[in-house]
């Protein structure tokens, strides 16, 4: 999994390629806002403070159990 940051009221911030550049794209819930170049750019659209990253965890498949046997 890529990495992520999400905010409040549905923001979400990815990186992304456009033409070879890399952006990070402003996302609210799950629509496009924008592609911005800059963290600067980023915090017109939400406070940097608020936004947490998101770490996937590894699974392990030995792990898993059934509810209904």
């Amino acid at each position: 999994m890529r990495s992520r940051w999400i905010g409040p009221d549905g923001y979400e911030i990815v990186p992304a390629r456009i033409g070879g550049r890399q952006v990070l794209r402003v996302q609210r819930y799950g629509d496009f806002v924008a592609d911005c170049l800059s963290v600067e750019e980023v915090a017109q659209y939400v406070d940097l403070a608020d936004l947490c990253e998101v770490i996937p965890l590894p699974v392990r498949r030995d792990d898993t159990q059934t509810a209904v046997r």
